[in-house]
């Protein structure tokens, strides 16, 4: 078993960075393997939902987002990292993630199914929770079961070095990483006597009818 970490800050070695840092020890700790992940500090455009990846399972755009995509399918959980920007996720995250899963979801949506996932914040003071909830609610439209701490995943800090002065940010990563490499050992046991749920035929509502 192995878990991605991907870094969304344009940061590379920053404070999202030690955060992750903590999270992949202890997930080691358990006898599971990490990788981390940085999605660059170069432009990445958000999604033209043009639906070529349909056809492609993979992006139209040739970046960072199709580097993740080739890599996901052989990963069994993820834990994403991002920096507060306006109380909420880099733009570089949310263009990067809106494409990665958009191109997963029209292509079949298997890389990530079931997977486990993990939001981790990175704040100099506030924007954390409103930024956590809008992590996971990518999880939650990809059935990606959502691994919590004993606190909100988040650390606070202008600096790696402050970061690991937040003692009680750092305790959280730390238990993150446990909690994430027990519910693996849970699964990889659980899916030998348990079977997969069944899929189904996506089925969509609009709310304005045409003609009526």
């Amino acid at each position: 078993m192995k878990v991605l970490l991907v870094n969304g800050s344009p940061h590379r070695e920053g404070c999202t960075y030690t955060a992750l840092c903590a999270v992949s020890d202890a997930i080691n700790q358990n006898g599971i393997d990490t990788d981390l992940f940085w999605i660059g500090n170069k432009p990445l455009a958000g999604c033209t939902a043009c639906h070529k990846c349909s056809d492609l399972n993979r992006c139209v755009f040739k970046d960072s987002v199709n580097d993740f995509l080739d890599l996901a399918g052989d990963y069994d959980g993820f834990v994403l990292g991002t920096p507060v920007h306006w109380a909420g996720a880099s733009g570089a995250l949310t263009s990067f993630l809106d494409r990665a899963f958009y191109a997963d979801l029209n292509g079949g949506g298997s890389r990530f199914y079931l997977k486990p996932a993990a939001a981790v914040v990175s704040a100099r003071r506030a924007g954390t929770t409103a930024t956590w909830d809008q992590v996971n609610k990518y999880f939650g439209l990809m059935q990606m079961p959502i691994i919590t701490s004993r606190y909100w995943n988040m650390v606070h800090g202008t600096t790696p070095e402050e970061v690991r002065q937040d003692l009680e940010g750092m305790q959280t990563m730390k238990i993150l990483g446990h909690n994430m490499a027990y519910f693996l050992k849970c699964k990889d046991v659980g899916s030998k006597l348990v079977p997969t749920p069944p899929q189904e035929d996506f089925i969509f509502t609009n709310f304005i009818r045409k003609g009526l």
